[in-house]
C-alpha cells in the first residue's frame, strides 16, 4: 500500500518510491529502501519534507544488519550499520506480525489435512498438535493479537479461516473461562478439525452463490458425518477433541445435526464450539452473503439462545470474553473518525481503547494517536461497522496502523 509519510516519520528499512514535496525539485535516482540514518538525514539537509512510501516492500532492518549504501562511483562502497531498527514499537508492528504467522501457518497446514482427507490418506497430526498449541500459548500471553488478526479474512479461502477462527475463538474463550490449559490445546485441535469433512462435498454445493435447496442442504449437513469418520480413522486424536467436533452443529432444542443430540448430552464444550463456529460463520465473508459486523452477530447469537438453540448463559460470557467491541473491531467516532479496537476496559466494557485510523468526509487515512474511551467524554463510539462499508479492508488498515508507529 502507498502511504504519503512525513519525513520525520519515516524510519530505516521503508521503501521510498518518490519525493512527494518539494514536487519537482529533487527526485530519485531509483525506487528503493532506505538502508541507513544517513541517508534520512541527507533527505531532511536538501528541505525534503514528504515521501511516499510502498508498505508493502518494508525490509526489516536490525543492529546486527550490514547494509551497502549507494555512493557517487568515484568512490568505494563502504558499510554501514543502521542506528535504530524500522519500526517503532506498537502493537501492530510487533504482536501482529507474529500473530498473523502463526494464522497464515495455520492455513497451511489445513489446506495440507483437506487434501489428505479429500485422497483418503491419513491426516498428519504432528504439524496440528504444534501450531495449536503455539495458538494457544500466543492466547495465553495475549488473546488480542490473534482475536485481531482473524478479521483479516479472504473471501475466497473461507473454508481454511473458519476452521482456523473457530480453533482461535475456541482456545480464547477456554483461556477465558479459565479450563486447564491441557484440556484447551484438546479443544483446539477438536475445533481446528471440526469441519474436515467439508472437502467431502461437491463444490457446486459447497461454493453456490445462492441459497441451498433443501435437497443440497440435505447434502452439506453430511459434513459433520463426514468429519466425525475422519476423525475416528486419525490416530492420536484424542476422545475430547472428537467430542468437539462432533457436537459443533447440534442444538439445545435438540434439532441439530448429525445425531440431533438432546440437550442433557451436549456438553459444556460442545456448547461452547456451537458459539463460535455461529459467531465466525457470521462475521465472515462468504460466497453467498457479506459479513455482519460483530455487534450485530452478539444480537443474533442471543436470539437464538432464546430460542434454546445456543446456551443463553454461555452466550452472555462469549459476548464478555470477546468483549462488546471486540478487539480488531472497527468502530465508528463522535468525530467522524474510523477507529480500530485495540484493548479492552473491563469497568467500562462500552468504552474500549481505541486507535483512530482514517477520517470521514473527506475520507482520508490519517495519522491518530490511541484514545482510552473510558478518560473521554467528547468522542464516544457512535457504531461498530465493517471496513468494506467505506471501501476499505482490513488487510489495508493493519498494514497502515504498522507503518504509522
Amino acid at each position: 500500500m502507498l502511504i504519503e509519510h512525513d519525513i520525520t516519520d519515516v524510519c530505516v528499512g521503508m521503501y521510498v518510491v518518490e519525493i512527494t514535496e518539494p514536487k519537482d525539485t529533487f527526485s530519485l535516482t531509483k525506487p528503493g529502501v532506505l538502508k541507513s540514518e544517513r541517508v534520512i538525514e541527507a533527505l531532511k539537509r536538501k528541505s525534503v519534507t514528504k515521501l511516499l512510501i510502498d508498505t508493502s516492500k518494508t525490509e526489516v532492518i536490525t543492529k546486527d544488519t550490514v547494509t551497502k549504501v549507494n555512493t557517487p562511483k568515484s568512490q568505494p562502497t563502504r558499510q554501514v550499520t543502521p542506528a535504530r531498527p524500522i519500526t517503532k514499537p506498537n502493537f501492530f508492528n510487533q504482536e501482529i506480525v507474529r500473530a498473523r504467522q502463526v494464522f497464515n501457518e495455520s492455513k497451511d497446514i489445513q489446506k495440507k489435512l483437506f487434501h489428505n482427507a479429500q485422497h483418503g490418506l491419513p491426516l498428519d497430526m504432528d504439524p496440528v498438535q504444534k501450531i495449536t498449541t503455539e495458538s494457544t500459548d500466543l492466547i495465553f500471553n495475549n488473546p488480542n493479537a490473534l482475536s485481531c488478526v482473524i478479521n483479516i479474512r479472504n473471501k475466497d479461502e473461507y473454508l481454511l479461516e473458519h476452521s482456523v477462527s473457530v480453533s482461535v475463538l475456541m482456545t480464547m474463550f477456554a483461556v477465558y473461562k479459565k479450563i486447564d490449559k491441557d484440556i484447551v490445546n484438546q479443544l483446539a485441535i477438536g475445533a481446528f478439525l471440526h469441519d474436515v469433512g467439508k472437502i467431502m462435498i461437491p463444490d457446486r454445493i459447497l461454493n453456490k452463490p445462492d441459497r441451498l435447496t433443501e435437497e443440497e442442504f440435505h447434502i452439506m449437513k453430511t459434513h459433520a458425518s463426514y468429519s466425525i469418520e475422519i476423525m475416528k480413522n486419525t490416530p492420536g486424536i484424542s476422545p475430547l477433541s472428537l467430542e468437539v467436533a462432533s457436537l459443533h452443529h447440534e442444538k439445545l432444542n435438540g434439532e441439530g445435526y448429525p445425531f440431533g443430540v438432546p440437550a442433557e448430552k451436549i456438553t459444556l464444550y460442545g456448547r461452547m464450539i456451537s458459539i463460535c463456529d455461529i459467531f465466525d460463520a457470521l462475521t465472515s465473508h462468504r460466497c453467498y452473503k457479506e459479513g455482519y459486523a460483530q455487534v450485530k452477530a452478539f444480537s443474533i447469537l442471543r436470539a437464538l439462545g432464546d430460542k434454546n438453540e445456543l446456551d443463553r448463559d454461555l452466550v452472555d460470557q462469549f459476548i464478555r470474553c470477546m468483549g462488546v467491541y471486540p478487539v480488531g473491531a472497527v468502530v465508528q467516532l463522535e468525530s467522524n473518525r474510523l477507529a480500530i479496537v485495540e484493548g479492552h476496559n473491563p469497568k467500562d466494557p462500552i468504552r474500549p481503547l481505541v486507535k483512530p485510523f482514517y477520517h470521514l468526509k473527506p475520507d482520508h487515512f490519517e495519522v491518530g494517536q490511541k484514545i482510552d474511551l473510558a478518560t473521554v467524554t467528547d468522542d464516544l463510539i457512535v457504531k461498530c461497522v465493517r471496513a468494506d462499508d467505506y471501501n476499505l479492508n482490513m488487510e489495508q488498515i493493519i498494514e497502515f496502523l504498522a507503518h504509522e508507529g
